[in-house]
């Protein structure tokens, strides 16, 4: 055997090493996948109405991103798939390992199977959301892999659904590290709720936010100033920085300072949409003037070096409440809704809702907060339109908008390597 590695056998003879290979999946989320900070929530920032990108050239791919120029030989939709793909390779080897483990004892295999499919499912929805139909390999055997065909959207999403709720009571409520940077039962059933709330599942998905929010586990944080601070009780789950004092990647992706921006920063469009006392914009949010010109730039992260207080949010208490408004004002629970939504605003410091809105504004208001509340963090603003049959209403911001940008091309590389993947999805 090589000197440095061990066989998949010897890593799950004992619970050392199982978790050892966990955290390995978990690194590899930080590092390079769809949770990364520097991947879905900018990317997607960019391809809808929250980023402006100032780079004139880049062999990345990003300026056809934000461009809506896409093919499907764009190199970053390649390694976007390729990097999600290569984590769920990891989860199924996880998976596979712990199913054929016979040493481990029951209540760890539970739980890293719990862990491992959690991790996979959320893999498979960014997927999902991006590329519509996709594969959904479930075993690491390249000869099934190799020329497996997609699965239809509809049936990615039962098949989350159906993992998730495999993987919830697998899990427990309390957390395995205080920190909150594994999963457990409640982060598990938040993703299990936003696989609802895709597919319209209002009343199912009130019933799991609502034992979310009754949790005694989670506080709303009032303090508009910590809410990224990794000890606070709103925190779901985060990830840690591969070093101890090293800045989130969110924090590195988008800092600017006395200068115009060589990247990206927000569009003055998002901005415009905060009232002047609004203490997120006054919080997250930081001008930049160089001149007669001022730039903003995302300031959610504050920590640029010698970082010992933030790690990566992934799932915090706001969005329950928010997912929780949502799916209560689907079903006319609008009164129910309200209070949900003004425990948003009131830490925010702006003016709360009537007890008597309609559904419509509502909703509409609904989707105002989430743009204001999680901007740049994993893909919100996107999902939240996809899932309120509004992404089209980029088209009055970007110039290049058409409705086929719903999804992104499967890559021109993985049709070549694999021709089950066609047909190509629509406008590519």
């Amino acid at each position: 055997m090589p000197t440095n590695q061990i066989s998949a056998e010897q890593v799950f003879e004992n619970v050392q090493t199982a978790n050892a290979a966990l955290s390995g999946l978990y690194a590899g989320l930080y590092d390079n996948s769809p949770l990364s900070g520097d991947q879905t929530g900018r990317i997607l920032g960019l391809y809808t109405d929250e980023l402006n990108f100032y780079q004139a050239t880049s062999n990345t791919g990003i300026i056809e991103i934000y461009q809506n120029t896409l093919i499907d030989s764009n190199p970053l939709i390649n390694t976007y798939w390729t990097n999600a793909y290569q984590k769920v390779y990891m989860s199924n080897a996880i998976l596979e390992g712990v199913e054929y483990s016979v040493s481990l004892p029951a209540a760890e295999k539970q739980r890293l199977k719990g862990e491992a499919l959690v991790i996979r499912s959320v893999l498979f929805f960014y997927l999902q959301q991006l590329y519509g139909d996709i594969p959904y390999p479930v075993t690491t055997n390249y000869l099934i892999n190799q020329s497996i065909g997609k699965t239809p959207s509809p049936e990615v999403l039962e098949r989350l659904e159906s993992d998730l709720k495999e993987a919830v009571p697998l899990l427990s409520d309390a957390y395995r590290n205080t920190e909150r940077i594994f999963l457990n039962r409640k982060a598990a059933q938040l993703y299990l709720a936003k696989v609802l709330m895709t597919q319209k599942k209002w009343n199912e998905a009130e019933l799991v936010l609502k034992e979310i929010r009754q949790s005694s586990l989670y506080q709303f944080q009032n303090d508009i100033t910590k809410v990224f601070e990794k000890t606070g009780t709103h925190i779901l789950w985060q990830l840690k920085p591969k070093n101890n004092t090293d800045p989130v990647k969110e924090m590195s992706s988008y800092y600017f300072a006395n200068a115009a921006p060589v990247n990206t920063a927000l569009s003055p469009t998002l901005y415009g949409i905060f009232d002047a006392a609004d203490k997120r914009r006054l919080n997250w949010i930081m001008p930049v003037t160089v001149g007669a010109n001022t730039w903003y730039r995302v300031n959610k992260y504050k920590n640029t070096t010698n970082n010992t207080t933030e790690y990566s949010v992934v799932l915090r208490l706001e969005e329950v409440y928010l997912l929780l408004a949502e799916a209560l004002a689907q079903q006319d629970k609008t009164t129910e809704a309200v209070p949900l939504i003004n425990a948003i605003r009131q830490r925010a410091g702006i003016s709360l809702l009537s007890v008597s809105v309609s559904k419509e504004i509502m909703l509409n208001e609904i989707l105002t907060e989430n743009r204001k509340e999680f901007f740049t963090e994993t893909g919100h603003r996107f999902m939240d339109l996809k899932r309120n049959n509004q992404l089209n209403s980029l088209n009055g911001v970007k110039t290049n908008w058409k409705s086929y940008h719903r999804l992104w091309p499967i890559p021109q590389k993985e049709i070549l390597l694999n021709n089950q993947l066609n047909p190509q999805n629509e406008g590519y």
